[in-house]
């Protein structure tokens, strides 16, 4: 097929750009990053690419079709959700081997980043088709841009498992980690999430949260772990939480002495409790000991 044209993008700059020079191997698979819920977000590169592809696969028709329409990219959609990634995979490969170009993408962001897409990628590189990303919104990296972390890196988890050993595993994890942590939650679980985050970390932890991301009702704030409970969250929305990495002590560590005291007090007391006696018994702030005992209970 031949390429299409975009009616909505100026010449000027799509010369600018250099779109028109831009290199569209054929039989090749595009991973293509959605605005996250701004439209004005989409690329100069992306709409190009839509509108010169042969197909494009979506998370979700319905919702991909109006974004499209507003940029007059016509390509014909096909569906490439969760439930059905297998099989869309084999018909991409098969339009693959036809020499087709097909694009990827889902609902918002980038496909593959706790979206579906990344079975199909991967069965692209594995069939030795070439797979090309276009770079774009990430509700991710937005979130990290905007969050001030103390670290100079950071942990993308994701949702956490839903069953209840999984989960706990992961929450203290995240807890004795030095480094910052990076998580989705949906708006109907954020309150738990919450709950969950102030009962594990240490009471001085910094948390980042960013609801709605590039939308009408964004916001980001910016809390203590022990405030988390406090907190009214929205049942509406996205939710990306940041576990800020642990500040640097300045506090002198527990000696030998206390360690022990510490160690031993582990073997009958949750962490909080056993920091807590130790603190009053050393002079060490609480917090420094909390997350010390939460490293020497995960290492047990």
């Amino acid at each position: 097929m031949g390429p299409r044209a975009v009616p909505h993008i100026q010449d000027d700059l799509v010369q600018r750009a250099g779109l028109a020079e831009q290199d569209l191997p054929v039989a090749a698979l595009y991973v293509v990053a959605l605005p996250l819920g701004n439209a004005a977000d989409i690329t100069l590169r992306a709409c190009w690419v839509l509108s010169r592809v042969d197909a494009i696969a979506a998370e979700d028709t319905r919702v991909t079709a109006p974004l499209l329409a507003r940029f007059g990219v016509a390509t014909p959609l096909i569906a490439a959700h969760r439930h059905n990634e297998r099989a869309a995979a084999e018909g991409i490969l098969a339009r693959l081997a036809a020499g087709e170009r097909v694009a990827l993408v889902t609902d918002a962001g980038t496909p593959g980043v706790s979206d579906p897409g990344a079975l199909i990628v991967r069965a692209a590189l594995d069939a030795g088709y070439r797979v090309v990303p276009l770079p774009g919104a990430s509700s991710v990296v937005a979130a990290v841009s905007a969050a001030g972390l103390v670290a100079p890196g950071f942990r993308f988890v994701g949702f956490l498992p839903h069953a209840a050993r999984e989960r706990s595993r992961a929450l203290r994890s995240i807890a004795a980690g030095a480094g910052a942590t990076v998580l989705f939650e949906a708006p109907h679980r954020i309150a738990t999430l919450l709950e969950e985050l102030a009962s594990v970390l240490a009471p001085e932890r910094r948390v980042v949260i960013a609801r709605e991301l590039t939308k009408k009702f964004e916001s980001i704030r910016a809390l203590k772990a022990s405030e988390l409970e406090r907190m009214q969250a929205e049942a509406r929305g996205e939710y990306v939480v940041i576990v800020d990495a642990a500040e640097a002590e300045t506090e002198p560590v527990l000696d030998d002495s206390g360690r022990r005291w510490l160690d031993a007090l582990l073997d009958e007391l949750t962490p909080g409790r056993a920091a807590a006696i130790v603190s009053r018994m050393t002079g060490v702030p609480r917090a420094a000991i909390y997350e010390l005992a939460l490293g020497l209970r995960n290492k047990r």
